[in-house]
């Protein structure tokens, strides 16, 4: 079932980069594909290394958050990379 407008009292409020995410999904890591919808931040279940495109980034442009601990990585990010990707439990917010 969807959500009920009645109940979202955060309907009408503008979309900040900083607000609250309105989705979230699990961030398969993958080389090769972008996710659905670029994320605005990360959340990771289990630390480790998480390797990123950012959204400004170009294809080979991937950075290593190295040992990124429990907890939310608040960048933008437009694909979860495999390969360098060592923590689990991704999940991705946005709007």
């Amino acid at each position: 079932m969807p959500a009920i407008p009645e109940r979202d009292g955060l309907l009408t409020h503008g979309r900040e980069a900083g607000g609250p995410a309105r989705r979230a999904v699990a961030a398969a890591p993958s080389d090769t594909a972008d996710l659905n919808a670029y994320a605005k931040a990360l959340y990771v279940g289990a630390a480790g290394n998480v390797r990123v495109l950012t959204v400004g980034a170009e294809d080979g442009e991937a950075v290593t958050f190295a040992n990124h601990p429990v907890g939310w990585l608040p960048v933008q990010v437009r694909r979860v990379l495999a390969t360098g990707t060592t923590a689990t439990q991704i999940v991705a917010v946005f709007d």
